[in-house]
């Protein structure tokens, strides 16, 4: 018997109360509350009424402005219980259903597309942004600030001193080639999620399932205009070095292609049309009907 009592009160405090009889014929005021905030002439017809509680009522009101277009003025009204004059709570301007609202709000670093950034703008990432990583994760701890040992940075030092009064040795193999290979002397590097997002975005823009490399008579693996790159990537991209193709100077797949292929088949060019020459000096006679040309006729 309990369990049944409570669950009628909850089903009773859940349902809507029907609005106040009073406050609901309270229009007038609702009205004369609306047009004081607002301009004249603004206020339309009254669009219905809502019950907010025991004895709160809220009349909703056209709103005629045309930069509101689909707002309601909206108008609570309320009266004191075993009272009979109908008091005015606040006056609002509400969006209805179909009404033209701003877009939704977004951090600054959200709205930032490819290619927003002109000269003089500075982007600064996120220590914890997930396309970066340290650039050295060695087993000892590094300086702070600072990607590499202060025991490799005396030899990166070094070597850097010898190079620029040893005449002749190439870079690579070099302590310092190693050290910037690895990326040892920047504070951070790209991690593998920021790896496979630069493959997956470059390969969208220029890849196989373009439409120009659909119809490419071959890939960019076999062009000479590509250059591969280093690292990694050098397995998966380059960047095209043809200034007619569609791709020049960007990273490319090494599976688009395009018609300015380097072994592109040659076509051969269809063959010039010749002008039409007439003989206006020499008569040409042609026999009539029924008549043979003058060497049958014994003409001399």
């Amino acid at each position: 018997m309990s369990a049944a009592t409570t669950r009628g009160r909850t089903a009773r405090t859940a349902r809507t109360p029907a609005p106040d009889r009073l406050c609901a014929e309270a229009v007038d005021l609702a009205r004369a509350a609306a047009e004081e905030a607002a301009a004249p002439g603004v206020v339309g017809e009254h669009a219905g009424v809502v019950s907010e509680g025991d004895r709160v009522v809220t009349h909703y009101f056209e709103c005629k402005d045309p930069g509101y277009r689909g707002w309601r003025w909206a108008v609570t009204v309320a009266r004191a219980s075993r009272a009979k004059n109908v008091t005015l709570d606040e006056t609002v301007l509400l969006p209805g259903s179909d009404a033209i609202l701003a877009p939704e709000w977004v951090p600054w670093s959200e709205r930032l597309r490819p290619g927003d950034m002109g000269p003089g703008d500075l982007l600064p990432t996120e220590a914890d942004d997930l396309r970066l990583e340290p650039g050295y994760t060695g087993a000892e701890e590094p300086p702070p600030n600072s990607p590499v040992t202060g025991e490799l940075a005396d030899l990166v030092d070094v070597e850097d001193a010898e190079l620029t009064t040893r005449p002749g040795p190439t870079a690579r193999g070099t302590i310092a080639a190693v050290a910037d290979e690895l990326g040892m002397r920047r504070a951070r590097v790209l991690s593998r999620y920021g790896l496979h997002s630069a493959a997956d975005r470059w390969e969208e823009e220029f890849g196989p399932k373009t439409p120009m490399a659909q119809a490419a008579p071959a890939s960019c693996a076999s062009c000479a205009f590509l250059m591969p790159l280093s690292g990694s990537l050098r397995q998966a991209f380059g960047v095209c070095a043809n200034e007619f193709g569609p791709a020049d100077g960007h990273v490319v797949s090494l599976s688009y292609g395009c018609g300015g292929h380097s072994e592109a088949a040659v076509m051969p060019k269809p063959p010039a049309a010749v002008a039409h020459r007439l003989d206006t000096v020499r008569v040409d006679e042609y026999p009539l009907h029924g008549e043979g040309s003058p060497e049958d006729r014994g003409d001399a």
